[in-house]
């Protein structure tokens, strides 16, 4: 198949793009400045795009079988100012509509969009289980996740499968949370933060793009769909970040201190959600790194590996 993928400059692209490739399929990565991407493998073709427009890259759509949105301002760059707010919304609106447009325009059109999207659009709880039945919270990124999503539900009215991943917190030990999280405990200072208490649903890189290739290839799957392995507290996560490690894990970092440093961003550690795959998993999904054990034991000591058997373990 051939795929195109939105924002697919970053760390999940790049691993997806590579998965794919070397699965034996065609990928576009749309990338605002393709020049600079001078460490993406051979295979893989890359297009100019402005992410709000179909300029440079509209016509590629009608030899595409799929398309998934991975674009969006980084949630984690910067304090959100009501400047950073409005750009985080506005990437990803922006890139949904002209996606939709595209297509709307296109005379062949793709088979399936993949819409990827966040387990913020529950907003937080300390008991709940969120199941995709649940409606959108209250909070910020409640809102950013329902505006994201609704940016690209235009193609269904078009007759496009249309896929929503709702993921965990990705971890790699290349980028993103994992390497903040696991920076303490390596300088022997590790713990908790705030409570303790608040719920992370996260997912290792290797099956968030697993998955994102298996709902691309199922064509059972369709709606909303959550992809997390099994979610932990953050009490929970620093014990197995000092267990793994051999480091300790019991020196907190207070709530307050993290709301002085992040600001209203804080609430992202210092809240959570705890959201089901059961779904995913009904569809004949399997997570190779199911609970956080395994997770963290392959990033500390195997790295990540873009190409993997997707039935090596059975998922929770």
């Amino acid at each position: 198949m051939k795929y195109i993928l939105a924002g697919g400059s970053g760390l999940i692209g790049k691993a997806l793009a590579i998965r794919l490739v070397k699965a034996g399929h065609t990928c576009i990565i749309l990338s605002r400045n393709p020049q600079k991407q001078s460490q993406v493998p051979d295979g893989i073709q890359l297009a100019k795009w402005d992410g709000h427009t179909p300029d440079g890259w509209g016509h590629l759509v009608e030899e595409a079988d799929v398309v998934i949105n991975l674009a969006g301002e980084n949630l984690s760059s910067g304090r959100w100012s009501t400047e950073r707010k409005r750009a985080i919304i506005d990437s990803r609106v922006n890139a949904g509509k002209a996606i939709s447009n595209v297509i709307r325009q296109a005379r062949k059109k793709p088979h399936t969009v993949i819409q990827i999207s966040g387990s913020g659009a529950y907003g937080t709880s300390l008991d709940k289980i969120f199941t995709e039945s649940d409606p959108y919270g209250s909070d910020f990124l409640a809102g950013v996740t329902r505006a994201w999503e609704g940016s690209t539900q235009p193609v269904e009215s078009l007759g496009v499968r249309r896929v929503i991943l709702r993921t965990g917190v990705v971890l790699s030990n290349r980028s993103g949370a994992y390497p903040r999280l696991a920076l303490p405990f390596k300088l022997f200072v590790g713990g908790p933060l705030g409570s303790g208490h608040q719920w992370l649903s996260w997912v290792h890189l290797t099956d968030a793009i697993r998955a994102m290739q298996f709902v691309s290839e199922n064509k059972q799957a369709k709606g909303i769909l959550n992809l997390s392995a099994e979610p932990v507290t953050n009490r929970q996560l620093a014990t197995q970040l000092g267990k793994s490690m051999h480091r300790p894990s019991f020196l907190p970092l207070p709530a307050f201190i993290l709301h002085l440093m992040l600001g209203e961003m804080s609430t992202v550690i210092l809240e959570g959600q705890r959201i089901s795959s059961r779904r995913l998993v009904e569809l004949g999904f399997r997570f190779q790194y199911p609970d956080i054990e395994s997770a963290i034991n392959n990033l500390l000591n195997f790295g990540f590996h873009p190409v993997t058997n997707p039935n090596v373990k059975a998922s929770r």
